[in-house]
Formats: C-alpha cells, sequence, structure tokens
C-alpha cells in the first residue's frame, strides 16, 4: 500500500533539529516528539470490512448504521446516521432524496481508505491516532508512540492514489475535514503537521501542492505553514533537486506565494538589523 517516491536530485530529509512547530505560524525547532516512552497502541488495519469504534459513551449510538463504500476497491465501513451527521457533508447527503433509506449507502470513490478510517475515529472519539498529547512540563504537544508497518515506512506518510504517490497524512485528513466540514479537525490535523521528523523533501512538497489543490484561498493555515517550513528549511530546500524540478515546472500558486513570504522574511530582517535614523529637527 505504501511506496516511496525518491527525490530528483540529492535526496533530503529533515532531521531531528529540523522538527516542524507546533502552530501554523510558527516553526519551533525545539517542539517535536518527546522522547518519554508512552503505551503503545496498535491500530487496526484497514481491512476489506471496517465498522467504526462504537465504545463512547457520550455519543448516541441508537440511529440507524450507514454502510460507506471507500476508495477504488470499494472497502465497507459502517457508522451511525447521527455520528456521520456531526458533518455538514454527510448530513447534506443524508437529506437527499437519492439516498435508498432501505440500504443506506453512501459512495466515497475518491477517498482514501485509510484517511476515511482516521475521519470515522475522529468523529467517535474526538482524535485520531497517533493521538496528540500535551506535555505539561514543555507547555506543548506531543504524538503518543507510533509504530511502522514492519518495513520501516513513517506513520506520518500515507500513499495517495491521485498524487500517485506518498503524502503527509495529517495533510490529506486536514483537506478531508475541509471537505466535510469538520473545523475541529482541521485544528487537530494542523497541530499533528509538526510534530513528525525525517520527512523527505520530496513529500513536503508533494503535500504541500496538495494542500493547495484541495482548500480554498480563504483558508490560509495549513499553506502558511508549509510555506513557514520552507523557509525555515531554506538551506535544506535550496540542496533539493525536487525543489528546482518544481519550481521550474511550476502550475502552482505555493511558489509565487512562498516568493512573497521570503520577502516579507527578508525585510523583517532587514529592518530588525538596520538602526533607526533619527529625525532631523526642524528649524
Amino acid at each position: 500500500m505504501f511506496s516511496r517516491r525518491p527525490d530528483s536530485g540529492k535526496t533530503t530529509s529533515f532531521s531531528k533539529s529540523q522538527k516542524f512547530g507546533k502552530s501554523s505560524s510558527s516553526f519551533r525547532q525545539e517542539a517535536g516528539v518527546s522522547k518519554r516512552r508512552h503505551e503503545p497502541r496498535r491500530r487496526p488495519r484497514t481491512g476489506t470490512s471496517s465498522t467504526a469504534d462504537v465504545s463512547s459513551p457520550s455519543s448516541n449510538l441508537t440511529s440507524p448504521i450507514v454502510t460507506l463504500v471507500v476508495g477504488r476497491e470499494q472497502r465497507i465501513f459502517a457508522a451511525h446516521e447521527n455520528v456521520l451527521c456531526a458533518s455538514p457533508f454527510f448530513k447534506k447527503v443524508l437529506e437527499l432524496e437519492a439516498i435508498d433509506y432501505s440500504n443506506r449507502k453512501i459512495s466515497l470513490i475518491d477517498e482514501e481508505p485509510e484517511i476515511f478510517s482516521s475521519v470515522l475515529e475522529y468523529l467517535y472519539k474526538g482524535d485520531y491516532y497517533p493521538r496528540l498529547i500535551p506535555n505539561k512540563k514543555r507547555n506543548s504537544w506531543e504524538l503518543e508512540q507510533t509504530e511502522d508497518d514492519g518495513r520501516g515506512l513513517p506513520e506520518s506518510t500515507v500513499y495517495h492514489r491521485g498524487a500517485d504517490g506518498d503524502l503527509l497524512k495529517d495533510t490529506v485528513i486536514y483537506c478531508a475535514a475541509e471537505k466535510y466540514g469538520l473545523e475541529e479537525l482541521k485544528r487537530i490535523a494542523l497541530r499533528k503537521q509538526g510534530l513528525h521528523s525525517g520527512v523527505q523533501a520530496s513529500i513536503i512538497l508533494a503535500s504541500a501542492r496538495y494542500a493547495y489543490a484541495n482548500t480554498p484561498d480563504t483558508d490560509s493555515k495549513l499553506r502558511a505553514h508549509y510555506l513557514a517550513l520552507i523557509i525555515r528549511c531554506r538551506s535544506t530546500f535550496k540542496r533539493s533537486g525536487t525543489m528546482q524540478l518544481e519550481m521550474f515546472n511550476g502550475g502552482s500558486q505555493l511558489f509565487f506565494d512562498l516568493f512573497v513570504a521570503l520577502c516579507n522574511h527578508v525585510d523583517d530582517i532587514t529592518s530588525a538589523s538596520t538602526p533607526r535614523t533619527p529625525r532631523s529637527r526642524p528649524f
């Protein structure tokens, strides 16, 4: 399911000293996954048939079950109607007359099953794996300890058929939350964006391009995250053959926004380092 797209030119990645910050507008070097060990929790893999966890006592789980057919492989999920209706998208779909009420089924052919599984997990539990854990000593957030799939692939990425390669999972979840009208899920996914390390520059750029293609111009938070990240790690991206190829090909608002952000960054540095000239007093 997972694949790795090689970076054109020199392969570059972000080490632990280059972790993303904890907010979309600030990328602090010290922010990242703590070395504290938490009790590991194995996430069930998405199979041919998956049912959302319904153990949450705060939810009313007496509503009818809705079947969801997800992805090109048509994997089957099941969820309670009232849980799905927390999403304006699903509430509208379920209210349409086109829905067969004798066999309540929604088809999501363009969605990735692993991403939709995380969306359902959020709808039932208020978060998705790996969960956010507060670190009171550092006044920051961490991710619970994760496990890879046995092949050394990080939990932070997911293969996306539409992009024909790996993308940052939290970015895809953020865009799914935008589609489904889940603002709190967007905030959670945005906070998780900066808590991974060792991500290749090629995946960062592919994810940034995906973010631009799947968020409206009015939603600048995720876009600002990537602009600030590239500026902060500009020495890495300068050596990236993928970055050079991406800019040569163009075709995205990303690079104009990056140019403006870099200009503003230089202006800020210049104004901070240039002493103010005292105004001459009029005669």
